[in-house]
């Protein structure tokens, strides 16, 4: 049984336990045998399934985490639940005025707005919608013919554009949600140090020193268009067209920010100057295996330790071109498909290139990605404007999709870079 099964079936124990202990017709106004012996039956099942709801959610949360996908819910599991139904494409369909049912869609989105504690301006979408990823491709009938040949619209097979691949919250990035007022996280600075006195010594006091990582919400959105058509079919391959195509952009333009950042209105990513970490700018085009342990060595002189390089595809094809030792060396600096010095490594083009004023290069990055705190205020905030003039001429229905979101980094020790390789 799945985990909705199992809270339908432990509602209805209680329902019935209930049931029992409201009309007891046992002597004295305590439950008969009958009921008792029922009441304990109940509750042996009740327990039972208990257990394997335990069993089931603990199943569920290893999975996520295992693909990658583990992101905190609203600790609501029936809620949850009910938002991984939610359809973006009824709810944008019912916002335009189109003759849909999304009664399952609204009831879900006020209840986003109440937790949030502000008003939307438009639908509040819960960010479980697009965590569904699935690869699209599309099909047509063409060549001599084609008039006395039917075409089918496999909306299956939707070709998508190509885009940059995203790695952060893949890397192991923190994820904070349901946030609401501004975020200071206590950050230890200095521990207090420890001394050998001699017999009868007195030690020196000293005092720990914190600080606090911030973190305030900073917004991105994009500006889109559907036809009429696209809203009003019910097809799921439609509903994770819609789902697919404002995840990609919203999430890539958080990727870059965690990654690099620090532009205006921007977060602050690992790379931004606010940051400060650890850097060398000594590669250019001549990387070295010693300057690539040095990134490392780096890091874990800052008592952190890795877990994985990010980068962009030109460094990618740099090392795997460059000889470990000497130019006679059949060994290669980036030895696998996608690790390096025995630790993977992301390639993506959310990594920066032409780093710096004046252009330095594109960068390499080792660190622990566990140290990169998202940190997310409300759900998606969608806004549909059927009105706008081009889109109304069509057909066609305008929409506007909000993310308010922040990155903070936890310890700038846990990253080092070179940001001057030219690929």
């Amino acid at each position: 049984m799945n985990i909705r099964d199992l809270q339908e079936r432990r509602a209805l124990i209680v329902t019935e336990m209930r049931s029992i202990t409201e009309k007891p017709a046992g002597t004295g106004g305590d439950l008969s045998t009958e009921q008792s012996t029922k009441f304990d039956t109940l509750k042996t099942e009740m327990d039972g399934v208990e257990k394997s709801l335990a069993r089931q959610q603990l199943l569920d949360a290893a999975e996520r985490r295992m693909s990658g996908q583990q992101i905190a819910g609203s600790g609501d599991d029936r809620f949850d639940e009910s938002c991984r139904d939610f359809s973006l494409r009824a709810a944008i369909a019912g916002a335009a005025g189109l003759a849909v049912e999304w009664g399952r869609e609204r009831e879900i989105g006020a209840e986003l707005a109440k937790r949030a504690g502000r008003p939307f301006q438009g639908i509040a979408v819960p960010m479980s919608v697009f965590r569904q990823p699935l690869e699209k491709r599309v099909v047509t009938a063409a060549g001599e013919g084609a008039n006395i040949i039917s075409t089918d619209l496999r909306g299956d097979q939707f070709i998508d554009m190509l885009r940059a691949k995203m790695v952060v919250r893949r890397l192991g990035a923190r994820v904070l949600s349901g946030l609401v007022g501004n975020v200071d996280i206590p950050k230890l600075v200095a521990s207090a140090s420890s001394a050998w006195v001699a017999d009868n010594g007195a030690l020196s006091a000293n005092d720990p020193d914190f600080s606090k990582v911030q973190m305030s919400p900073k917004h991105c959105g994009v500006i889109t268009e559907f036809s009429r058509s696209t809203l009003l079919q019910s097809s799921p391959d439609i509903e994770q067209l819609l789902r697919m195509d404002f995840a990609k952009l919203l999430a890539g333009a958080l990727d870059q920010a965690a990654i690099n950042g620090g532009g205006s209105n921007e977060p602050n990513g690992v790379l931004s100057a606010a940051v400060n970490i650890n850097k060398t700018t000594s590669m250019g085009a001549a990387p070295t295996w010693a300057k690539v342990l040095t990134l490392i060595e780096l890091v874990e002189e800052a008592n952190a330790e890795g877990s994985a390089w990010v980068s962009t595809p030109g460094v990618v094809r740099l090392l795997r071109s460059t000889a470990k030792v000497s130019s006679t060396d059949s060994v290669m600096i980036m030895e696998g498909k996608d690790s390096l010095a025995g630790y993977p490594l992301a390639s993506t083009q959310n990594a920066p290139y032409s780093l710096g004023s004046p252009a330095e290069g594109d960068a390499l990055i080792f660190g622990n990605w566990a140290d990169v705190l998202i940190g997310f205020w409300s759900e998606l905030d969608i806004l549909v404007n059927p009105y706008e003039s081009t889109a109304y001429t069509k057909g066609n229905v305008q929409i506007r999709a909000m993310m308010s979101a922040d990155v903070a980094i936890r310890h700038a020790g846990s990253f080092a870079a070179c940001t001057d390789l030219t690929p």
